[in-house]
């Protein structure tokens, strides 16, 4: 049976393996009989979130175990909340950026960080030798709802920007229609700002639809129309940010990391002149912030990877190229409301503009094509795709560069092929993609 843990938990469709009622009710009841007694769920918009939850906790009962629910809270908030009471685990349920149909199960210690690898293999052992039957008769557990805590969440992010106010500032705001649909233009009301809202008017079906992180344009649009001072577009369960500037220019994770990083230098507050991305990281933020003093470390994708190495190594700031932005001096996780917050405290404390703030990264271009697979097995094991990716390697001779993965939460190959010139890697890119097709597509 292959894993129930990707790069970012379990995912899947609702109501199909892993994510069907058995499999859930046994994830809660492992959870449970792991020692994780007391529980935190919490969950976003999609229309199956409800009866995910109330599975999980149905599960976890039968563990001998006990669960409160946070109701529709984004995962920073699960994290933070998990962290501040007594909870020995919290649980995410959220498939992130993924389409209504898909859900998912994001699991977080008691201290609110994601299970590391040796933790989740331990877990799914559990789960996966698990051979009872779902009792027949059984029924899901509808969980009390401490409505309480959502409000703890918004004094967190509230004071996290200190005394500072956003009063002048017109912010849009693209939640997505997602798990930060109300949280998020309240924060930024409450410190000041008039807050234009788009995609706040989730139906269980449109979350991530056209709008959010992954679809800035509208967003972009809205900005430049109504003459905002910046745009902030958030994912399904609020843990990315790609921001938008006075032009509707996108401002992305790298350019983000960039501004963090110097406003981090100037305060004394980035140790060891150290920011940690992934490998996806574009060439231009590594040479933007050498030029800075400062050094990047890669890691493999996935913003749990990118905190693991952040505490390896004592680090203040890390984040991926997709707007996951880990401000370890407050945060455990990626919080998209968090880094806009962040951004719109700097711009009102030194009257620069976000295009001004997020300048001197000069990105090299891209090229990444998703490739629907059947399998994966090892591509370097397929004869014509590992000569193809030879023979690219050589072309670009040190000017670029080729990084080829598997999505840990999708059947995808992703293909990105870096370099100088665009023409070059898209001729690249395409030439690999199309075998991929061919062989395992």
């Amino acid at each position: 049976m292959p894993r129930l843990f990707g790069t970012d938990g379990i995912r899947a469709v609702a109501g199909e393996y892993p994510l069907d009622k058995a499999t859930i009710w046994r994830i809660g009841r492992a959870l449970a009989r792991s020692g994780r007694s007391h529980i935190l769920i919490a969950r976003d918009t999609r229309e199956s979130g409800g009866w995910i939850e109330a599975w999980l906790g149905a599960g976890v009962q039968d563990g001998k175990g006990s669960c409160i629910s946070a109701g529709v809270v984004p995962t920073p908030g699960l994290a933070f909340l998990t962290a501040q009471g007594p909870f020995d685990a919290g649980v995410m349920v959220s498939a992130s950026h993924n389409p209504y149909q898909d859900n998912g199960i994001k699991i977080f210690s008691g201290a609110g960080l994601k299970l590391d690898d040796a933790s989740e293999l331990t877990l799914e052992g559990r789960i996966l030798s698990e051979t009872s039957a779902l009792p027949e008769g059984l029924e899901s557990q509808r969980l009390r709802t401490a409505t309480e805590l959502p409000s703890d969440y918004l004094a967190f992010l509230e004071q996290s920007v200190g005394d500072t106010r956003f009063e002048g500032l017109r912010i849009a705001i693209d939640a997505a229609n997602g798990a930060a649909f109300e949280l998020a233009p309240s924060v930024f009301r409450r410190l000041g700002a008039t807050v234009l809202e788009l995609a706040t008017r989730p139906d269980g079906f449109n979350i991530n639809q056209d709008c959010g992180a992954l679809h800035p344009e509208g967003l972009a649009a809205r900005v430049t129309e109504t003459e905002c001072t910046l745009g902030l577009a958030l994912d399904g369960d609020a843990d990315r940010a790609i921001l938008v500037d006075a032009g509707g220019r996108v401002v992305d994770g790298d350019h983000l990391l960039l501004m963090l990083a110097r406003e981090l230098m100037e305060n004394g507050q980035l140790k060891g002149r150290t920011v940690v991305g992934t490998v996806m990281a574009n060439m231009g933020l590594e040479i933007a912030l050498r030029e800075e003093g400062v050094r990047l470390i890669r890691t493999r994708v996935g913003d749990r990877y990118v905190l693991e190495e952040m505490m390896r190594g004592d680090h203040d700031l890390g984040g991926e190229q997709s707007g996951h932005i880990i401000l370890r001096r407050t945060s455990s996780t990626g919080d998209g409301i968090l880094v806009g917050l962040q951004v719109a405290a700097m711009i009102a404390k030194t009257g620069r503009s976000l295009h001004e703030l997020s300048r001197g990264l000069q990105k090299y271009p891209q090229e990444l094509i998703n490739v629907p697979v059947r399998e994966k097995p090892d591509f370097r094991e397929i004869p014509r795709i590992r000569i193809a990716i030879d023979e690219a390697e050589k072309e670009l001779a040190g000017t670029g560069r080729i990084l080829i993965r598997y999505s840990g939460t999708e059947p995808k190959a992703r293909v990105m092929v870096e370099g100088a010139d665009r023409d070059q890697i898209g001729r690249l890119g395409r030439k690999i993609a199309d075998l991929f097709r061919a062989e395992i597509g």
